[in-house]
């Protein structure tokens, strides 16, 4: 899985404090895959990941200021689970198991089963087995997703398992701070931020096609350095979409984009083969993730010369520094 020709900087865990392109301490935002593969992968979890927020950076810091979670599907806690047991991830763990109140919040993509599965475990485990928070209240980290996911994601996904507990029932404000966000806005004007610097803005993207394209709710994000005015683009999973992503990609600085391996009829998925039109320049600054078991089969090894490369799990990268 290596990068290719993408100007992507991964750091070390410890050391001096990392530093701005100035030369000067500056904030830090990063990505770490807990997984990297498809839906049915067995090899490399589930594609999920989390963004760490840092005021100096994880070479200065033991943890970050703010977490967030792209997703957290049924792969998603063991993933976690084994991140946490990594050099520079030992604030997710606490004797040995998930420290959860360390995920701030978690923006949910769409309501497929590798996105959302984890999150039944996530609710169950900060309700009913942490305690840690000044007098003793019970800590609800932040959900995050457009409203037309929100909408169906307690009542279609997660009300069957959560909804019962003991002296009466449960909503899903009784486990997260719910925040919605309104699709019909334009692209900016209702997101989220980390650290005041660093702003999140969905896109809708078009995966599963009920009668036709976007009706069926799924978002990318777009995350921008607001002292550089430069962006990052993750995809989510989405089917080839050249219209809708060509521009945003062309003008970050790099991309994540979701990948099939394998041509397929009507596939809900960019194959490999449709990203390889992209030009040039934004093939070589787009690491590919969402990828089958069979990834580092040697008729795929020409991906590291035309791409960033295929995406590493539990290896964090710096988006902006």
């Amino acid at each position: 899985m290596l990068m290719g020709h993408v100007g992507l900087r991964s750091t070390g865990v410890r050391g001096t404090a990392l530093c701005g392109r100035h030369g000067q301490e500056s904030s830090v935002l990063t990505l770490t895959f807990l997984g990297v593969g498809s839906a049915f992968a067995k090899r490399n979890f589930q594609s999920n990941a989390l963004i760490e927020a840092w005021s100096a950076g994880p070479q200065s810091q033991d943890a970050p200021d703010d977490t967030l979670l792209i997703d957290f599907g049924a792969t998603g806690p063991l993933a976690l689970h084994s991140l946490s047991k990594q050099p520079g991830y030992s604030y997710l763990n606490h004797g040995g198991r998930i420290h959860y109140p360390a995920v701030r919040s978690i923006f949910i993509t769409h309501l497929h089963s590798d996105h959302i599965g984890g999150l039944e475990e996530l609710a169950g485990m900060i309700m009913y087995q942490t305690a840690d928070h000044p007098g003793g209240e019970t800590y609800r980290p932040r959900i995050i997703a457009a409203e037309d996911v929100l909408a169906d994601l307690w009542e279609h996904s997660l009300r069957g398992g959560l909804s019962a507990r003991c002296g009466g029932r449960a909503e899903l404000e009784d486990y997260f701070s719910v925040k919605s966000l309104d699709s019909a806005q334009p692209q900016g004007a209702d997101g989220f931020t980390l650290l005041d610097r660093y702003t999140f803005a969905i896109f809708p993207v078009d995966h599963i096609r009920i009668h036709q394209a976007y009706d069926w709710p799924t978002y990318g994000l777009l995350m921008t350095d607001g002292r550089s005015g430069e962006t990052v683009v993750y995809s989510s999973d989405t089917r080839f979409d050249r219209t809708g992503f060509e521009e945003r990609m062309t003008s970050s600085r790099f991309n994540f984009h979701d990948v099939q391996l394998e041509d397929s009829p009507d596939s809900v998925h960019a194959t490999l083969s449709e990203l390889r039109t992209l030009p040039q320049d934004v093939r070589r600054k787009t690491i590919l993730y969402h990828f089958g078991d069979h990834w580092d089969d040697e008729v795929y090894a020409f991906v590291a010369d035309e791409f960033a490369g295929f995406a590493q799990p539990r290896h964090r990268y710096i988006l902006f520094d």
